[in-house]
């Protein structure tokens, strides 16, 4: 090509005051030779580009569960890099087209799958390097119980994907799903079969990263707006049932963006086969002190208080998982309200992944303060105070010690 060039210049060179035709550029354009085997055919071995989403990072991922509250955020982290992202679905196409700006043209594709037809699964991780589960279930249906989804589906993701020669599988668990979780009032059948789906991974896909996370909050998130939730307050007295108030639960509540992003980072994280981490926050907090900031941001500290009668709100609950589509709350999920997170030191966190974790009382106020009380009143420079940040969990065990002595 590169002669070519110099050959229609030397000849415009000759003939100054004529001009090439311009089907010159054409026939120049068309020499290059496209066809040669010196242009790679493995999608991962392309040339790279500096970054962004116009370049190439040589990763293929499916996103399973890209339509799902983490899953969006995944999806945006891997096209800001330049992967070309992969996204089956279950829901409307309605649901999950706008997933298709977060890469660059072409670099997104939907196929449509069930979680139970292997046929559609493997056609979507066949070409795929890495391969990301986030799909898990809040709640059972008729069709689908907690097994179906969070273990028998976690297994067949990770067999096949093992078969399909997929090199990075990631799993996304709970940070409280353990062999022996800790027992509310019946104990959380999520959390076990969550558990269950950990070591069904392990079994089929003993290389694969699972992430254990704790609570995520975020702008659409079901931790921080769903104390905001008026069917979850009592009318009699007007306030927040919880297990004990709150004040024998201690929750490390993580920003969904920094889940995200150490999801991402672990693709290319060097030693991270077979490890489990744990997403948490930088600070742990007695869930009272959370619902306390909550209700000070709000500005309904007036009339809103934290209780312990929480009988009422079990009913409802149980009303609540009879209707056809997912609530709020059920008995499961006010089940694992109560548990307490806890991490294992042995685990690496995000911060191990090079993660900068997000404050929580910051992003907390950015969030829920667009939907406080009176949020249209033209108030005065300095009417109201900034409500105080919940005090960490050290804080009280510090009061303790600085009192025995």
């Amino acid at each position: 090509m590169a002669s070519s060039v110099v050959a229609a210049k030397a000849t415009a060179s000759i003939f100054t005051r004529a001009r090439l035709p311009g089907v010159t550029g054409c026939i120049i354009i068309q020499q290059r030779n496209n066809s040669s085997g010196s242009v790679p055919t493995n999608i991962t071995s392309m040339k790279r580009g500096t970054g962004g989403r116009s370049s190439f990072s040589g990763i293929v991922a499916t996103v399973f569960g890209a339509s799902g509250f983490l899953g969006r955020y995944v999806c945006n982290k891997l096209g800001k890099i330049g992967s070309q992202v992969i996204i089956p679905y279950r829901c409307d196409a309605y649901e999950v087209e706008r997933l298709r700006l977060v890469g660059d043209l072409g670099q997104v594709l939907f196929f449509p799958f069930h979680l139970k037809d292997e046929a559609s699964i493997r056609k979507t991780v066949q070409y795929s390097n890495v391969v990301i589960n986030l799909i898990g279930s809040d709640w059972e249906t008729k069709n689908f119980s907690f097994n179906d989804v969070n273990n028998d589906g976690a297994r067949r993701l990770a067999r096949i994907s093992k078969e399909c020669g997929v090199k990075t599988f990631i799993h996304m668990s709970h940070l409280n799903a353990k062999a022996d979780p800790q027992k509310i009032w019946k104990g959380s059948k999520y959390l076990e079969s969550k558990y269950a789906s950990e070591l069904a991974v392990r079994e089929e896909f003993p290389e694969a990263i699972i992430f254990k996370s704790a609570d995520m909050y975020g702008s659409e998130d079901k931790f921080l707006h769903y104390f905001n939730l008026m069917s979850r307050w009592s009318v009699v007295p007007l306030g927040i049932p919880l297990w004990k108030k709150g004040e024998h639960t201690i929750k490390q509540p993580v920003y969904v963006g920094d889940v995200a992003e150490g999801i991402v980072k672990s693709i290319t994280a060097p030693d991270m086969a077979g490890k489990d981490v744990e997403c948490v926050g930088s600070q742990r907090y007695y869930l009272a002190d959370i619902v306390d900031y909550i209700i000070r941001i709000l500005r309904r500290e007036e009339f809103l208080r934290r209780t312990d009668r929480t009988l009422i709100l079990r009913i409802k609950a149980m009303l609540l998982e009879k209707i056809p589509f997912e609530g709020w709350y059920n008995l499961d999920k006010l089940e694992r309200e109560g548990v307490t997170d806890w991490t294992n030191p042995a685990n690496p966190t995000l911060e191990d992944l090079g993660v900068n974790l997000t404050s929580f009382d910051m992003m907390a106020y950015y969030i829920l303060f667009r939907v406080r009380r009176n949020a249209y009143y033209s108030e005065k420079l300095g009417e109201f105070a900034d409500p105080e940040p919940p005090k960490p969990a050290e804080f009280y065990s510090n009061q303790v010690k600085l009192a025995s002595s």
